[in-house]
């Protein structure tokens, strides 16, 4: 008589289930970006540049004034504010580049071919580094802003561009200042993402920025004042310019202008990344 033997069949190891969630994608975009060492220094030299240069200029117009020289001729209409924000223009282009290497440095490391993987439909990528990027920047970009002005008007008391925080128009245009930084930030998201290339997205965010602004001068007098209002880098600055000018658009107007740019150059973004390979 023969016994029968059960037969047990080995437990399957049950894997948890992952969905890809907009909260999923966005903590993945949070880690990677923290990851690099890049990130620290470039966002490091960012809120430097936007700091140092703007007490360097306080510091030089306060000097001036103190030897009683006459005022050189950058000096004659400068107050704290615009002393206290002229490193922006050094500060953008830190970030700016460092928005160009979120996107366009994973095309060159191949690493995007993972981050698609895990996220098929790809534009919530793209959303998610922006958001990222740009709430990172404009961090900064506020607190080297703030810091450079409380700092800058220490500097200027008692002299005639001296302001405080309760002037009228400065806290608009120090939170417009780090708005501009963040919006920067985001193009340059935007630009590695289309171009997919760090030379060329880093090459366009300069150009447009600061070189096309100066060949501007090279067209008729009747054309410079109908385009040079709406170039991305003129618009932007106009959102942190205290008392605007007939040449200068108002600074609602100018964020909206500049906001346009940034939209205009993510969804380029968005479509090449829907379109075309990885």
């Amino acid at each position: 008589m023969s016994t029968l033997t059960p037969t047990t069949t080995p437990a399957r190891s049950v894997r948890p289930v992952y969905r890809v969630t907009g909260r999923h994608v966005l903590r993945s975009e949070w880690t990677k970006l923290w990851s690099l060492r890049s990130t620290w220094i470039t966002l490091g030299l960012g809120l430097v540049f936007l700091v140092t240069f703007g007490l360097i200029s306080a510091a030089r117009y306060q000097s001036n004034i103190s030897s009683g020289q006459p005022l050189d001729a950058d000096f004659a209409h400068a107050t704290a504010l615009n002393l206290s924000l002229f490193g922006t223009n050094f500060a953008q282009l830190a970030l700016g580049v460092l928005g160009v290497l979120v996107t366009a440095g994973e095309y060159s490391t191949g690493m995007n071919r993972s981050t698609l993987t895990g996220v098929p439909r790809r534009l919530p990528v793209l959303w998610s580094k922006s958001a990222v990027f740009g709430v990172v920047a404009l961090l900064v970009g506020l607190a080297g802003a703030f810091l450079a002005f409380v700092f800058g008007s220490a500097i200027l008391a008692g002299t005639p561009a001296a302001m405080t925080l309760s002037d009228t128009g400065v806290l608009r245009s120090l939170l417009g200042a780090g708005l501009y930084l963040g919006l920067v930030g985001v193009i340059g998201v935007a630009l590695g993402a289309l171009l997919r290339s760090v030379a060329g997205g880093i090459s366009v965010l300069v150009g447009a920025l600061m070189l096309i602004p100066g060949l501007i001068s090279l067209l008729p007098k009747s054309w410079q004042g109908d385009i040079s209002p709406y170039l991305p880098s003129n618009a932007g600055q106009a959102m942190f310019t205290l008392t605007p000018d007939a040449t200068t658009l108002a600074p609602a107007t100018g964020m909206l202008v500049f906001v346009g740019w940034t939209v205009l150059l993510l969804s380029g973004a968005a479509y090449r990344l829907a379109r075309s390979d990885a």
